[in-house]
């Protein structure tokens, strides 16, 4: 396997110096990235893969230059080793003899017309809006077959088995992780500022203010005059962190204790009264509410460790070089 990749090395070194002269940007495109036993990645083929992560890495970074080159620098080199395990997966399915029946094969392009693109002739307009033929997309869907069937199988998905020692350890070890912070169950009237009527408002939500104190429930007068979006839920917020406020009304919500009114809070733009309904100090979730959650999460650390296990055993066995 070794000499065959050398050849196609020296084959692609020989075409490379007796092609025609193109431009800077062509040749690296077609150059070849990595080798991994008799398959080759171009940088082309990396550009391709990462173009959707690129896409975002533009939108969320496009105006920090540095950020976004080391964004970019990451993302080639993340998609460079998803494509060399992609190549090192269905090379050692070919080793191994395996073979993938073509019903499985239609079923799978069958739903995923389905499922992305509604029928055959959307698909049909979408490749050559691509340029891509039809048979290199049934080429990658049945690798993606194989790459998902061989990682699954090699990851041990089907007999992996957390002990409840493991969670309760990693209950233990990581108790942060499950730290609420302090919650109200909070109702909250907001009423806009009107420059026609500016001190309209504030004059509302204390008379609003002095009806409940007399009695009048809270949610019926935030039904009535509320102008916020919870109106038609009596101004109800639920449980709510103090990150879920804006900071000054955040402070006046947790100032009040259960069953305390705040004073007509005023903003730039608006008049607020909040209700504290119920007061939950910080704390931490107790084992039972949280095992399922400390089980997945074991489950997908231990995945990933026998991936990584079965990578790098094949590795072992295969030709790679980097360029």
């Amino acid at each position: 396997m070794r000499i065959v990749s050398l050849l196609i090395l020296a084959l692609l070194l020989v075409a490379t110096a007796v092609a025609p002269a193109q431009t800077s940007k062509s040749r690296l495109a077609n150059a070849v990235a990595v080798i991994v036993n008799d398959a080759v990645i171009t940088y082309a083929d990396i550009e391709r893969f990462i173009a959707p992560a690129v896409e975002v890495l533009l939108r969320q970074y496009g105006n920090q230059p540095k950020v976004l080159e080391e964004k970019l620098a990451a993302a080639r080199h993340d998609g460079t080793q998803q494509l060399v395990e992609r190549q090192l997966i269905l090379g050692d399915w070919t080793s191994s003899g395996y073979s993938l029946p073509e019903s499985i094969l239609e079923d799978e392009i069958n739903d995923r017309i389905r499922e992305r693109y509604g029928d055959r002739l959307t698909l049909t307009r979408t490749l050559q809006a691509q340029g891509v033929t039809w048979d290199a997309f049934r080429k990658q869907v049945r690798e993606d077959i194989i790459v998902g069937a061989l990682r699954s199988r090699n990851a041990g998905s089907q007999s992996i088995i957390i002990s409840p020692q493991k969670i309760e350890t990693y209950y233990v070890e990581n108790k942060d992780k499950f730290k609420v912070a302090d919650q109200v169950k909070l109702r909250m009237i907001m009423v806009n500022k009107k420059p026609t009527d500016p001190d309209g408002p504030k004059k509302l939500l204390e008379e609003i203010r002095g009806k409940v104190m007399e009695g009048a429930s809270f949610a019926e007068m935030a039904s009535l005059y509320s102008e916020g979006t919870q109106r038609r839920e009596g101004g109800e917020w639920g449980w709510v962190e103090r990150s879920v406020l804006r900071e000054d009304l955040a402070a006046a919500a947790f100032s009040l204790k259960a069953g305390e009114m705040s004073p007509v809070i005023e903003t730039p733009t608006e008049h607020f009264l909040m209700l504290v309904e119920q007061v939950k100090p910080s704390t931490i979730q107790p084992l039972p509410e949280v095992r399922d959650q400390i089980e997945k999460t074991l489950l997908g650390e231990e995945r990933a460790r026998l991936q990584r296990k079965y990578i790098e055993k094949l590795k072992t066995k295969s030709f790679v070089r980097y360029f």
